[in-house]
């Protein structure tokens, strides 16, 4: 078998230590190619890999399922989160490939397909379980449109599931959230049928949040753990110590996100009744948002009925700056420029907040939780609800992938390369931790360190955190998918003078593959596969659906100047990505007992399947499943470094290993179970398919 890109074990000196300014240095990567910027070139290549099975980086083969065929959260968590999952989910639409794109739906499917319906329970059999702590949130029955907090096939939370879930409302920004996410999945596919399957089941969804809107001011009044990163909002505390329901930002922002992408979904299916209903609901709610900001111009967390606001900076009561809703915001671009600006200037200019690069949930404390109501300490609680740990004043993953996405619309490349270079040092040390403690510094980890049940000899992979490598590439051109056309913002720092993007973008059945000849922020000249085409808005390259080839080159040249920055971090060198000159030929010889009747096995189901039609998915997951087995073999003999934020010891090493073995097995179990499948309800094609793999598995005594 032949590998055409593996991992070196060192870089050019040059490559390493380079100014970065004043220099025309090339770069050749796995994904991407450039001039100027070595190192953000390189962050940009390294991102990349994290969605291809590689040696050098975590990988999202690490978080797949094979009994369900689904991701799931990993790191000691077996279900899908939409909180821990929404900004990798939505970041990585654009540009992420087959078998994983089916993948990725499968994993919201768990949503989808355990919907609120008024009648069913979380888990349908959860009558008959014993008085355990899974029962009473299995038990719920949510109502009609309403998803959750985390699902499995067959079973879902639908509140959230930590805390005093008696006084919790319905899961509403998750819910909003989760119709985000199949928005861009199906405006990126422009799949009919896929469309007509599940904007039913959006529609219920953003019904179930239509009734939570006040007509007085169109605001949405809700109740505690409604948000996002739930439980952080507490309501509103009543004078007899209950807690009742107030604004919440969060929820009108993720909302009005999902709307903008709902009219695009009607006007693609030609839906003009539906277009207009949702242009409505988009206005009154856009319109409504004025109310949510404070005299700074940046948005507050909630507000009470009685007119008092949570979440303004110098404040005696409530007086924090909200993270999450304000990224939210300029991210999913639901406010304009000027609203933008503000935010991120309010951001900017309190430290607090950014105390290790990473954007804290909230700072400081929030005095306003139901746990701890007038103490921004957490402290008579301990554990998970101290500052700075978990919701209140931690760093999420998920969270700082939407932060990146923000910092790239405004230009603000020093604060994408310092967060996005902190994120890699934890990825090479194999420490992605959900969450990350201590305010982002993570010297101690209540989840995953010693002593902890969660803890694997140092060793955490979660879906989180790859929401950053996903925001790093996704910003590059903040891709926007409209009904016909897909609107590019080149978002380059002004170090990479040139850059060719090697993985193609998905925009329906086109792929298209972008360079930019980077002069600044103004679009100067488009061209489609060397023909130039009309350059309708200086922001941005607008490409036209009907107008792309199936395979389009698209160059964008732009101008302008782009304000000079100088990226002062040290890059993580070891291990490193880069591509190889020349092949390697693979024997079974070069995997551990365990894998290698498996690799014989996957290998001859490649050689069939190229002779076969209608294979495509199996041939794309037996590609990923082979690039798994090399992974593993290079990740043993490699060079490590000695680690960047915790040490690199042999049990880590050696635990690590383990984890690229058991990746490997996973896909190969993956692909059985579909074969299984296949021999009991398949078509012809399919059984025959099925036939092949047992024959081979049979030569191979597995």
């Amino acid at each position: 078998m032949k590998y055409s890109g593996v991992i070196l074990f060192f870089m050019l000196i040059s490559m390493i230590t380079c100014p970065c300014r004043g220099q025309n240095l090339n770069y050749n990567g796995k994904y991407c190619k450039g001039e100027g910027d070595i190192k953000f070139l390189r962050l940009i290549d390294e991102s990349f890999a994290f969605f291809h099975p590689n040696p050098a980086v975590p990988n999202i083969s690490m978080l797949y399922e094979p009994d369900w065929n689904t991701l799931v959260e990993s790191g000691g968590w077996d279900a899908w989160w939409i909180q821990n999952s929404y900004g990798f989910s939505y970041s990585v639409s654009p540009f992420l490939q087959e078998p994983w794109v089916s993948i990725l739906q499968r994993s919201w499917d768990m949503f989808w397909n355990n919907q609120g319906d008024g009648k069913r329970m979380g888990r349908p059999s959860s009558k008959e379980l014993p008085a355990t702590d899974s029962g009473p949130l299995m038990s719920l029955i949510a109502p009609d449109g309403s998803l959750g907090d985390a699902a499995r096939p067959g079973e879902i939370i639908y509140k959230q599931g930590d805390g005093n879930i008696k006084i919790h409302d319905w899961f509403y920004e998750a819910t909003a959230a989760g119709v985000v996410v199949q928005s861009e999945i199906l405006l990126t596919n422009r799949n009919q049928k896929a469309i007509a399957h599940y904007l039913p089941m959006m529609e219920r969804a953003c019904n179930f949040i239509e009734k939570a809107r006040d007509s007085k001011n169109n605001l949405f009044l809700v109740g505690p753990a409604c948000n996002l990163l739930a439980p952080s909002y507490g309501g509103v505390r009543q004078p007899d110590g209950t807690f009742g329901k107030g604004y919440l930002a969060g929820l009108s922002i993720t909302y009005l996100a999902a709307l903008d992408r709902m009219v695009e979904l009607y006007k693609l299916i030609g839906n003009k009744e539906m277009a207009a209903l949702y242009e409505h609901r988009q206005s009154i709610t856009r319109q409504s948002l004025p109310q949510l900001l404070t005299s700074a111009g940046y948005f507050i967390k909630s507000l009470e009925p009685s007119g008092i606001k949570h979440g303004v900076i110098g404040q005696q009561q409530y007086g924090y700056l909200e993270g999450v809703a304000n990224a939210d915001a300029v991210a999913l671009r639901v406010v304009d420029d000027k609203t933008a600006q503000n935010i991120y200037k309010q951001i900017a200019d309190f430290p607090e907040i950014r105390p290790f690069d990473f954007l804290l949930t909230n700072a400081p404390g929030l005095d306003d939780t139901y746990w701890s109501w007038g103490n921004t300490t957490g402290k008579e609680m301990g554990g998970i609800h101290e500052y700075g740990c978990w919701v209140n004043g931690g760093v999420w993953g998920t969270v700082e992938g939407r932060s990146i996405l923000m910092y790239y619309r405004l230009g603000k490349f020093d604060d994408i390369y310092r967060s996005s270079v902190r994120a890699m040092k934890w990825a090479k040390d194999f420490r992605m931790d959900d969450h990350l403690t201590q305010r982002g510094e993570n010297s101690y980890n209540l989840w995953y360190d010693k002593g902890s049940e969660r803890h694997n000899n140092g060793v955490t992979v979660t879906v989180d955190n790859f929401a950053i490598p996903a925001a790093t590439i996704r910003g590059l051109f903040d891709y926007e998918y409209k009904s016909d056309r897909l609107i590019l913002r080149p978002h380059l720092p002004g170090s990479i003078t040139q850059f060719t993007q090697k993985e193609p973008v998905r925009f329906g059945d086109k792929k298209i593959y972008i360079s930019c000849q980077n002069g600044g922020p103004s679009v100067k000249s488009i061209s489609i596969n060397g023909k130039l085409v009309k350059v309708e808005s200086r922001d941005a390259a607008v490409l036209k659906y009907k107008e792309l080839p199936v395979n389009a080159q698209v160059k964008i040249i732009t101008e302008g100047g782009w304000e000079k920055e100088m990226f002062t971090a040290a890059y993580p060198v070891i291990p490193a990505l880069i591509a190889e000159k020349g092949t390697r030929i693979f024997s079974s010889a070069d995997w551990p007992d365990s894998l290698q009747k498996p690799f014989k096995v996957l290998s001859s189901m490649k050689k069939y399947l190229a002779r076969d039609t209608g294979t495509e998915y199996e041939q794309a997951y037996i590609t990923s499943a082979l690039e798994s087995f090399e992974a593993c073999h290079y990740r043993k003999i490699m060079k490590l470094a000695p680690g960047y934020f915790r040490s690199n010891t042999i049990l880590k090493q050696e635990t690590i290993l383990k984890l690229y073995t058991n990746t490997a097995f996973a896909m190969y179990k993956g692909f059985k179970k579909r074969m299984e499948d296949f021999l009991q309800q398949g078509d012809l094609r399919q059984k025959r398919m099925a036939s092949y793999f047992f024959k081979a598995q049979k030569q191979n005594a597995l």
